[in-house]
């Protein structure tokens, strides 16, 4: 082989060889960061598609309805645990820090944090879902007994527009 072309062969194998090892560098960076989205029938039956479930200790993000009645506050800390659900089975989340303000009883919201128990979420972060006056008709017939329809007066509609 010519000793140019042996150079060139070098220089590209080297340059494939680093690119490969860079992209598995940033493939496995994102893997550690990656939160997959569940619901709380998806954490307990597993998505309908693949049957996947998360594993206890994965970081997760789940949405769901917070079930009324179920949010419960330690009076002497920030600790808040509540139960979310959205077509069947119930989920407990426990948050420690302040919730947002759009948080309530009957409210979607997403939380993300870390599986620790079968239904049992540890957040680190709960987010309010900014409006539910639009759900599609199956979920909301399903989670209709969950879920409080916000009721405005007319006063209130009014001063909407």
């Amino acid at each position: 082989m010519h000793p140019r072309r042996k150079k060139r062969l070098t220089v590209v194998t080297s340059i494939l060889v680093g690119f490969a090892v860079v992209l598995g560098f940033v493939l496995y960076a994102l893997s550690n960061t990656v939160d997959l989205f569940f619901t709380p029938s998806e954490i307990v039956q597993g998505k309908k598609e693949t049957g996947e479930k998360p594993v206890i200790g994965q970081r997760i993000r789940v949405g769901g309805l917070v079930v009324p009645g179920t949010v419960s506050r330690d009076p002497k800390s920030l600790k808040v645990s509540f139960q979310l659900v959205d077509t069947g089975p119930i989920i407990t989340v426990k948050y420690d820090g302040i919730l947002p303000d759009l948080f309530r009883e009957g409210q979607g919201i997403v939380a993300n944090g870390i599986l620790v128990g079968d239904t049992v979420l540890e957040a680190n972060e709960v987010l309010a879902k900014h409006d539910e006056n639009y759900m599609p008709k199956e979920i909301a017939d399903a989670v209709g007994q969950y879920h409080d329809k916000p009721s405005y007066s007319k006063e209130q509609l009014e001063n909407k527009n």
